[in-house]
């Protein structure tokens, strides 16, 4: 049986089913999450120097590592990507 392929909406997460104002929130802490991923593999850190780099327990490296989203508000992985050094820049596109 062949499955239809659909278009992307461009946000993973509108594709879900999530409204338009939450799906962006959830995008862009996705976003930051994998940032702060990339961060930590690129200095080849463990899970403690990255800890006390932003400042937060290895258990919540930890969490941000493994993806668990929902436990990282959209200011507190802003609080940890300028502890990196990174800069956190927002676009309003029309």
């Amino acid at each position: 049986m062949k499955k239809a392929i659909l278009a992307s909406s461009g946000n993973v997460f509108i594709d879900l089913g999530y409204s338009p104002d939450e799906a962006a929130i959830l995008q862009m802490r996705a976003d930051l999450m994998a940032d702060l991923r990339k961060f930590i593999k690129n200095k080849k850190l463990t899970q403690a120097a990255a800890a006390k780099i932003f400042g937060v327990s290895q258990s919540r490296v930890s969490d941000l590592i493994t993806g668990k989203w929902e436990k990282f508000s959209l200011e507190m992985l802003i609080t940890l990507v300028t502890k990196a050094g990174m800069h956190v820049k927002l676009k309003i596109a029309a």
